[in-house]
């Protein structure tokens, strides 16, 4: 369900009060605000020392599922109820937040594992409580994209977290089209369910790029696997058992010659027979060293009888 803004709260004594002690101490060690908190993303023990003060400390606590969330704070010994927000709270929850927030308490927000907002509800609750004017505080910790970039052995610095791609084929191959040109590392979230369809799109659509596939990140059985993306379907058919969100990642285009525009023609006149001209032509661009647009628009030149 897509959040919608909350109207923000009317001003009063009390919201006077609370801004004109802007950055003092409103509660102990804790202003009040919105606290935007990292937890881990498989192994328990890397949560940091202010993420467990501040979820044991705050005056409240939201987070998305409240099963996952009171596992981790018995395993933390924290002794409280958490609250439950997420992708599909109503405006009523981000208006109960922004009078907590109003009336001068701290709120910590998580998400189920890693950095929330990222590939994760909440960001329109980030929004709503900037634009009313109250402070929001950063707690860092675990976030499953630079994990797996910190131990892939691609390029790192420059990457696009792009999350999940569409759960199709076709428009996942449009979706990785649309990145083919991009120069740098592409980092993907994808389901164990759906791990072996994007990799067939990946060599669909970009037929020379390694990928590495970072699973159980943290956990015991942690695994990066790096390859081709038809050499990595084999290994995961056989080992399927992953659960959890997979980090996917595409190492940047090699730099190559550029093709003339006769074997650009060749290989369109290839890749059009068995598949979309869209497809193909993002395909082509990934191998010929020409902009995807570009071979595009020679495409679209083609007569039939060169489509034959």
């Amino acid at each position: 369900m897509t959040e919608h803004p909350v109207s923000k709260p009317m001003k009063s004594t009390k919201r006077a009060a609370v801004s004109a002690r802007k950055g003092s101490d409103l509660k102990g060690a804790f202003k009040s605000g919105l606290y935007v908190v990292a937890t881990p993303i498989g192994n328990s023990k890397d949560i940091t020392l202010r993420a467990l003060e501040v979820l044991t400390q705050a005056d409240k606590v939201y987070c998305e599922d409240t099963r996952i969330t009171k596992k981790l704070f018995s395993l933390h010994g924290i002794q409280r109820k958490p609250d439950s927000y997420h992708e599909h709270s109503s405006d009523h929850v981000r208006a109960e937040i922004l009078r907590q927030l109003e009336n001068g308490l701290s709120v910590a927000l998580i998400s189920d594992a890693g950095t929330p907002l990222i590939s994760d509800p909440g960001y329109r609750l980030v929004k709503d409580v900037r634009d009313a004017g109250y402070e929001i505080f950063s707690v860092p910790g675990a976030s499953s994209p630079i994990a797996a970039l910190s131990i892939a052995g691609f390029p790192s610095d420059r990457f696009l977290f792009a999350g999940f791609l569409p759960p199709k084929s076709a428009a996942r191959q449009t979706a990785l089209g649309d990145l083919v040109d991009i120069p740098v590392t592409l980092v993907l979230f994808e389901s164990p369910k759906r791990l072996t369809g994007l990799l067939k799109d990946i060599e669909a659509v970009m037929p020379d790029r390694e990928v590495a596939v970072c699973r159980e990140m943290t956990k015991a059985f942690e695994e990066v696997l790096v390859g081709a993306p038809s050499e990595l379907i084999g290994t995961l058919d056989a080992n399927a058992s992953a659960r959890g969100e997979i980090v996917v990642l595409i190492h940047p285009p090699a730099a190559r010659e550029k093709m003339s525009e006769l074997e650009v023609r060749k290989n369109l006149g290839v890749a059009m027979q068995s598949q979309p001209l869209k497809t193909a032509a993002a395909r082509v661009a990934a191998l010929s060293g020409w902009s995807k647009r570009d071979v595009y628009q020679l495409a679209l030149t083609f007569s039939d009888d060169e489509n034959e």
